[in-house]
């Protein structure tokens, strides 16, 4: 086909077109890009500085701190650092990744494998709470890098260190924390200024917390794993060691503590938190883990006019003594006595515990400081014993009529004992002799609260952890001469020679009681005093030795203050001559016997009709 002149030019025309257009958009097209460009350099210039490496560790953190446009840029740090604060108890190593504490050490005191105590130590512990970083943007504090102040000393010897984070229009915010001498408390203050740091005038706290493993044994020590929470004005705690839990309170709660045996990591709050929730999980079974307990607590603290949230961290041990000088409560989280029990913690903290630390200034040894401590309280509790000695003599004394009149009532035929009427005559014997049945029941149950208070303090006493006696190498834990290899059931793995010397003498104990009983045919009561000592083998084996190690002092001075009574100072002749004379008195009935009398009268007169229509 051919082609004109003009058909020619035209496409020509065309073609030159076409390239110029495509020249003009190419540079229009360059020349936007590079607008944007500029544009975005600019955006950028205005946001924070984040480190390489910090973006690359944390991308979390790098997109918290992004800030729009026409806000100032917060200044953070562009590496991690670290910092102590340190005094003769306590060396806290801090991180700017939050101004926080990122690891404790309790000088004073090592694991059971000689490794320092180290509390709040692991990656999972941290303290965060969210600010306004912007324009509809927020951060958290724990992913914020902040500048390192160097420590301060004050002149009451005290150390300070201060954490800061700010940007160029004057909103800032600051961590100070406080260390004082002999001290396990540090105080922190949070500073925030700056109205956009603050959505609303409460400050939305997280605190996460966990218990290590630090004692030999690790399902022991998870038994004593307290949640410890002082809200209300009310003190009451939860276990932690045997199930995963929550627990929320919608009132003023001055702090929230995770005690594990012997040492406990708490949030205080000066002036009381508005609400606080905490949830936690336990390892359970898995030996793999390096925990017992992890704690996550979600607390609401209000925030002073001026920006200000005063705080306190404990990391220390669960000492009454230390706690009680802080005077805010936290001396409640040792456990001297809970549940029905709780009233002898009075006993432990009023009487037990002050005698205890006076023998211990004088005496180095900790196994003969619980020996004189038993002899003690054996002292102040022989009248007691004697009461009920005596009265046993008493009961000895009257078997021979007690068991004419189990004769008398028993039928001939049938073996069958009356015991309505029998218990009748038993009651009108001894009240003529003027013996009461319960005179050896009293005693005992006096001595219960002693009994109980000393199995709660000799578990909570911080004091004797890690004390040798004997072949026990930790008063705290069980004593183990040998381990077996296998587990028995309600017994355990090993064998503490302790907990059989207790056993023992407490055998013994029952044996030379049931010699020594007016009236021994009963089977229940037969058997009776040969339970408990069976019950003690497979309680007590998991117990600290020190517990144990008292049970068995206290059973030898019993076994001793009985012979030494029952022979020497109980004149048994003395007795029957009393109880003769007694019986020729006449007899006045206490209202009470009177109504038991009537009631046993009725329940006889039943009885006797009640045989009378079986027989028709």
């Amino acid at each position: 086909m051919g082609f004109d002149r003009n058909t020619i030019i035209g496409f020509v025309l065309i073609g030159v077109l076409l390239v110029a257009m495509f020249v003009i958009n190419s540079r229009s097209r360059l020349a936007y890009e590079a607008e944007q460009l500029r544009i975005k350099d600019s955006i950028e210039n205005l946001k924070p500085k984040i480190a390489p490496e910090l973006a690359a560790k944390d991308s979390v953190q790098a997109e918290s701190l992004k800030v729009e446009a026409g806000v100032g840029a917060f200044q953070v740090a562009e590496n991690e650092k670290t910092a102590t604060l340190e005094n003769n108890l306590v060396k806290i190593t801090f991180t700017n990744r939050g101004g926080q504490p990122s690891s404790v050490e309790l000088k004073q005191f090592k694991k059971w494998n000689g490794e320092p105590v180290v509390l709040a130590g692991s990656d999972f512990n941290s303290f965060s709470y969210t600010y306004n970083a912007g324009i509809n943007q927020t951060a958290q504090s724990a992913n914020t890098l902040f500048n390192i102040s160097e420590v301060v000393k004050n002149t009451d010897q005290s150390q300070q260190i201060t954490f800061t984070v700010g940007d160029t229009l004057g909103q800032a915010i600051s961590h100070v924390y406080t260390l004082k001498p002999d001290n396990y408390m540090l105080d922190f203050d949070i500073a925030l200024n700056g109205k956009a740091l603050l959505s609303r005038s409460d400050l939305s706290i997280e605190w996460k917390t966990e218990a290590p493993k630090v004692e030999e044994d690790a399902k022991y020590e998870e038994t004593q794993t307290h949640v410890c929470y002082f809200t209300g004005g009310d003190y009451d705690f939860e276990y932690a060691g045997s199930s995963d839990k929550s627990l929320k309170f919608d009132q003023p709660t001055n702090w929230v503590v995770l005690k594990q045996q012997f040492f406990a990591s708490g949030l205080i709050a000066r002036d009381k938190f508005k609400s606080v929730t905490t949830t936690w999980t336990n390892a359970a079974d898995d030996t793999s883990k390096h925990y017992i307990v992890r704690a996550t607590t979600q607390a609401i603290s209000p925030v002073s006019q001026t920006g200000n949230v005063s705080l306190q961290l404990y990391f220390g041990p669960s000492d009454f003594k230390i706690l009680k000088a802080y005077n805010n409560e936290l001396e409640n989280i040792v456990p001297y006595g809970s549940g029905v029990f709780a009233f002898v913690k009075y006993i432990n903290r009023h009487f037990l515990l002050p005698v205890f630390d006076f023998i211990q200034k004088y005496v180095a040894s900790m196994g003969i400081v619980i020996l004189l401590l038993t002899l003690f309280i054996r002292l102040i509790t022989s009248p007691i014993l004697y009461k009920s000695y005596l009265s046993s003599a008493k009961m000895k004394a009257l078997k021979p009529e007690v068991d004419a009149l189990r004769a008398k009532f028993t039928d001939a035929k049938t073996k069958q004992l009356d015991q309505q009427a029998f218990g009748m005559e038993q009651m009108k014997l001894w009240r003529s002799a003027g013996v009461s049945p319960l005179g050896g029941c009293i005693p005992a149950l006096l001595q219960l609260p002693i009994f109980m208070s000393l199995f709660y303090f000799f578990q909570s006493n911080v004091d004797l952890r890690g004390k040798n006696f004997l072949w026990a190498k930790d008063l705290a834990a069980y004593d183990s001469i040998a381990t077996l290899p296998f587990n028995i059931p309600f017994y355990g793995d090993h064998v503490s020679l302790f907990t059989l010397t207790a056993v023992i003498t407490s055998l013994i104990i029952s044996v030379y009681s049931m010699a020594n009983m007016q009236d021994n045919s009963n089977p229940f009561m037969k058997y009776m005093p040969y339970i408990f000592p069976i019950l003690l083998l497979g309680i007590f084996n998991n117990m600290p030795a020190a517990l144990t190690w008292y049970y068995t002092v206290s059973n030898a001075i019993t076994l001793i203050m009985q012979f030494v009574i029952q022979k020497y100072i109980i004149n048994h002749e003395k007795i029957l001559a009393q109880i003769n004379e007694n019986m020729k008195k006449p007899v006045k009935k206490s209202k009470f016997q009177e109504r038991l009398e009537q009631m046993q009268e009725q329940q006889k007169k039943m009885q006797e009709l009640k045989n009378k229509s079986n027989k028709r």
